[in-house]
């Protein structure tokens, strides 16, 4: 797979659509992931994160019989629950990139994302930060095996 290209995220809902990315990705591939894409951005309304932390039990069964995406009940309700959880620590640091920064190190922040989002492992971790322009360690320290 060729590495992601970075982004500089403008608002929470860029940081947002990155985590989704990275929840869809995990135990699926990244191939069938990119081709739905465009459905699924248009699904979660452009990944306004205040849209979407407001998606009840109705727009979920909606999401969840759509074919643009990926129709995992339980990833979609990651997803939702990751919107509104990001939007709280957004409010508490004063900014989402503040709390990405708030920890000592790499290690600290993926333990602090494993504990505040779901459906986020190690490689989706690094996934995202390293596209929100985060700072990581190279791939091969933390991925010795997958050269």
């Amino acid at each position: 797979m060729a590495e992601p290209d970075k982004i500089n995220p403008n608002r929470l809902g860029d940081y947002l659509e990155i985590m989704t990315k990275a929840v869809f990705q995990s135990g699926i591939s990244w191939k069938v992931v990119s081709s739905k894409w465009p459905g699924i951005v248009e699904a979660f309304q452009g990944f306004d994160a205040e849209t979407v932390a407001g998606f009840g039990e109705k727009e979920l069964d909606d999401l969840t019989g759509d074919t643009r995406v990926i129709r995992n009940r339980r990833k979609l309700e990651a997803i939702i629950g990751n919107a509104r959880r990001m939007i709280e620590l957004d409010e508490e640091f004063g900014g989402f990139q503040k709390y990405l920064r708030s920890q000592p190190d790499f290690d600290a922040t993926v333990k602090d994302l494993r504990k505040q989002f779901k459906f986020l492992g190690l490689t989706g971790i690094y996934f995202f930060l390293h596209v929100v322009g985060e700072k990581v360690p190279p791939h091969e320290e933390i991925f010795p095996d997958r050269g």
